[in-house]
């Protein structure tokens, strides 16, 4: 349609974006005031890893539940899953702009109960509702963006939602670290999240419907004045010639007033083609293991060999800052890069890293600090009983300690050297300050280790990797593959999936590292992410620089590229549209 464009935009389509700030802003606060859903996002995500760290200080119940913590962390996303269906159906028949508004009622809500919680099952309670509103805002605000935004820069802004997820998970570890001395520690990190879904409210509730749902819903006068608002005077015409033809070629097929069905969904060939390269991709986006990292980073770290919870918040504000860092890089490439390649380079890195992390974790509980008999009298009677009644005691390691369950069992280091042998000792609070009150470091979730600190290595550069592509593509493919009729359905079944994918991965990670140990589990995932890579080359098409309304044409033509190293359909189709 505009194929002279299409080249152009490739090269230049940060600079446009930069540009547009000067020339439209009015754009840009569209995307950015959509955009806040992806911050409300981000921080749920991020704010839970630190909060969880003193919520079991604080009930006991929590710190000796595995599943308990694991339920806290994933009935966020249950309700995410729920919220993402509901957000489908939401978005086609009251508008992108009213699920918006919802969402952040929702995560208000929860915030409010989180911070007044007097025990896990109310925290749970509100964990849910705030799962609600992520879930709902998390497939709308990028729809809404990549609706309202223009197609060169489309891209562009659509990764503006996902700089602002990985700025959400900054900012609640700042906030988590700004609060670990205050009392309610926990309560001030989780009740902070009502402030941004409270301005989103605000700043939605005076902003426009996406002009495209306007258009499909017979409000033709208020879309195209929308679009020339959003168009530069030039481009407008063609844009709503395009949008027009669009949406009277789907009456002309099913009616404007026909009901949807799955079994349509399936039976259309571009719709099918595009649901399995967007469920796929939100379904990888999280078997490769993201929140894992974002959800248990500082538990990651203290596995690693760290032991204080500060210590452990601090080192992984690290991860979180090149998280927000890598969602600026991708604003940058996406146009010019395209998606495709940014997944594949994406994959290719996580995939190293996540051996690199597999070696580091194998390493750490083989050569984990030997036990030593109990050498200081005030801990006579705290010997850890497994291993008194251990006949092999003298093969006792920390890692076997920390495996000891009737009753727990923790590591009081050497004083000397904490890598020297240590005691293995009940692990109650008496102890616990009794070992450190001898300046000695106490473990109950890793131990000490010299190679400990390669895995803050190995996490930054699953985040280098990740953040660009894995963590902002799988959004931006899903804003824009599906045809204007089923866009808001087939948003809401691949967040759900996304959400599905995240619950199994949150609530089972916990318990793998204590089944096979926290080696084998990231061997997993990286497996799971060489899987990920052939679906990328054989089934995800490139829609770099294409505006929505040609993207249904390509996928028609597209089938499922398995000579992934051959010229693919819609590379031709590109080039002959430019």
């Amino acid at each position: 349609m505009e194929g002279g464009l299409h080249i152009e935009a490739d090269s230049s389509a940060f600079r446009e974006c930069f540009s547009l700030a000067w020339k439209n802003p009015y754009v840009l606060r569209l995307a950015f005031s959509a955009g806040i859903g992806g911050l409300l996002f981000g921080y749920d995500t991020g704010v839970i890893s630190g909060a969880l760290l003193y919520i079991r200080d604080d009930f006991e119940e929590v710190d000796k539940n595995t599943f308990l913590q694991e339920s806290i962390v994933s009935m966020a996303v249950a309700g995410a899953i729920i919220g993402a269906a509901v957000g489908g159906w939401l978005n086609d028949r009251f508008g992108r702009r009213t699920a918006i508004l919802i969402a952040d009622f929702l995560f208000f809500v929860g915030a409010v109960i989180m911070a007044s919680a007097n025990g896990p099952s109310l925290l749970i309670v509100g964990r849910i509702f705030v799962g609600l509103g992520v879930g709902m805002a998390s497939m709308t605000a990028p729809l809404y963006i990549s609706e309202a935004s223009p197609a060169k820069i489309r891209g562009a802004l659509v990764s503006t939602n996902g700089f602002l997820i990985t700025g959400g998970q900054f900012l609640s570890y700042l906030i988590n670290l700004a609060f670990t001395k205050a009392p309610g520690t926990w309560r001030w990190m989780l009740g902070v999240a009502g402030l941004p879904a409270l301005i989103q409210f605000v700043l939605m509730f005076f902003l426009p419907e996406s002009p495209r749902w306007l258009y499909r819903k017979g409000r033709e006068e208020e879309a195209k004045t929308l679009l020339r608002k959003i168009y530069s005077a030039n481009e407008v015409e063609a844009e709503i010639q395009a949008l027009k033809e669009s949406v009277e070629a789907e009456i002309q097929a099913k009616g404007s007033s026909g009901k949807i069905t799955y079994a349509e969904l399936w039976k259309t060939k571009t719709v099918r083609r595009g649901l399995i390269a967007g469920v796929g991709l939100q379904v990888f986006q999280q078997f490769v293991g993201i929140n894992t990292v974002m959800y248990y980073s500082p538990t990651i770290v203290q596995l690693a060999g760290i032991a204080s919870n500060r210590t452990a918040l601090l080192l992984s504000l690290v991860t979180a800052g090149l998280n927000a860092c890598g969602s600026i890089v991708s604003i940058y490439f996406i146009d010019r890069t395209g998606r495709k390649k940014l997944l594949i380079i994406s994959l290719f890195g996580v995939i190293l890293s996540l051996g690199l992390l597999s070696g580091i974790f194998y390493h750490t509980s083989t050569h984990s600090p030997l036990v030593t008999a109990t050498a200081t009298s005030k801990f006579t009677n705290y010997t850890c009983p497994d291993y008194s009644s251990a006949v092999n005691a003298n093969s006792w390691d920390c890692m076997k300690c920390l495996k000891a369950s009737s009753p727990d069992c923790g590591f009081c280091a050497s004083g000397t050297n904490k890598l020297f042998p240590g005691e293995c000792l009940i692990s109650n609070d008496t102890v616990k300050d009794s070992c450190r009150g001898e300046d000695r470091l106490w473990y109950t979730r890793g131990c000490p280790s010299k190679t400990g600190w390669l895995a803050l290595v190995g996490l930054a550069l699953y985040i280098i990797f990740f953040s660009p592509g894995m963590g902002t593509v799988p959004w931006i493919v899903n804003s824009e593959i599906y045809p204007l009729r089923y866009r808001g359905i087939c948003g809401g079944i691949a967040a759900t999936a996304n959400w599905i994918s995240n619950l199994i991965v949150a609530q089972s990670f916990l318990t793998l590292t204590h089944a096979i140990g926290t080696s084998w589990t990231f061997l997993i995932f990286g497996v799971i992410s060489v899987v990920a890579l052939f679906f990328v080359l054989i089934c995800v098409p490139e829609t770099k620089g294409l505006p929505i309304e040609e993207v249904e044409k390509m996928l028609e033509l597209r089938a499922l590229h398995f000579r992934f190293w051959e010229k693919s359909v819609d590379a031709n189709y590109k080039n002959q549209a430019a």
